[in-house]
């Protein structure tokens, strides 16, 4: 975070603790509110800038686990030198600007001690808080990424069995095609097996798409038809590794493999309005959308959860389908561009 972004976050912390000070000076001493402001700023000043070193005893004294009484009595300790060191600076400010005492003229030095003390449990509950938070989003995050992980990992075998059972169905009826097939599988998994990031352009995930194709060809033959209909535009936009291939590998599997006539499948991807649409539709058998994500689409139920790990609600996974219908998958993403793919 920037250093200035921080300083203007301190002083508007202490805001609302001038702006009481102000009151409670004005109401006090039957002023108006400029010389008010004024004398609050010479007690909200310094005790902001003490505030700084209480953040750093905070740091040094993390909240223990379990909580002990030891603890209570360190910050107590603390809490009177804040107080002490706090009204010092005050009465030296002031008798430098005025050259009066305002210990003398305000509401006495026990009052004064207590609301400095005040001060630093207010300055110290803050930090322990903020810190407690920044525990708590580095933990959140750290799961984000375990998670990511595992659902990956989860479809990596699960695109693998499919394909090695490609593989075997040819073995029998058209070994060349069977051992052509094993070496495309041998440079799929090589990316498989390389790729570690969570995004990645749309346009490298197309081109493993690709790849996948090629493999499902020497099974389908001229059964597996495939129309593309992209924009340029979205090509350098970023999607969840293997999320497209996901969805093909579904239409494959529950369009071209059930049906013995021609198996069309449309890939079309858009980008407009902030948001990169990207959807795969066969006109295979078809079935109910329930049905398929209950049953066996463990990638496109894998692929859901990815989505709310990595954008939350700025994404969703949408499904069409009926019996007789054929199946429609269309993922909505947030749009976020890859620069050295539009460079």
């Amino acid at each position: 975070m920037p250093r200035g972004w921080v300083w203007v976050q301190i002083a508007l912390a202490w805001l609302p603790m001038w702006a009481v000070f102000t009151v409670l000076i004005s109401s006090a001493h039957d002023i108006s509110v400029l010389p008010a402001m004024i004398g609050s700023a010479r007690m909200v000043v310094p005790g902001a800038l003490l505030g700084f070193a209480v953040y750093a005893f905070t740091n040094r004294t993390p909240w223990p686990h379990p909580f002990r009484l030891r603890f209570v009595v360190v910050h107590m300790f603390a809490a009177t030198i804040y107080a002490v060191v706090w009204l010092t600076l005050i009465v030296a400010i002031d008798y430098l600007v005025s050259r009066r005492m305002v210990v003398r003229e305000g509401p006495g030095i026990v009052a004064f001690l207590v609301t400095g003390m005040w001060l630093y449990l207010v300055v110290a509950g803050v930090a322990y808080a903020n810190r407690a938070a920044q525990r708590a989003a580095a933990l959140e995050a750290h799961a984000a990424r375990v998670q990511l992980a595992q659902l990956r990992a989860q479809l990596h075998p699960h695109f693998l069995f499919n394909t090695l059972h490609t593989i075997v169905q040819l073995i029998p009826t058209a070994p060349q095609a069977a051992s052509q097939a094993a070496e495309e599988l041998a440079d799929v998994l090589r990316r498989v097996i390389e790729e570690d990031r969570d995004l990645l352009p749309l346009s490298e995930e197309l081109a493993f798409v690709e790849r996948y194709l090629a493999i499902e060809r020497l099974r389908f033959g001229e059964r597996l038809r495939v129309e593309r209909q992209v924009d340029a535009a979205a090509l350098p936009a970023l999607v969840p590794s293997f999320a497209l291939q996901t969805l093909i590998e579904n239409a494959v599997r529950h369009g071209a493999a059930a049906k013995l006539e021609t198996t069309t499948i449309a890939i079309r991807a858009s980008l407009a309005g902030g948001v990169l649409t990207l959807s795969v539709h066969d006109d295979g058998v078809g079935a109910r959308s329930d049905e398929i994500m209950r049953a066996g689409s463990t990638g496109l139920r894998r692929l859901r959860e990815r989505l709310q790990w990595e954008f939350g609600e700025h994404s969703r996974l949408d499904i069409d389908s009926s019996p007789g219908a054929g199946f429609a998958a269309t993922l909505h993403l947030p749009a976020l561009l890859d620069e050295a793919v539009q460079a």
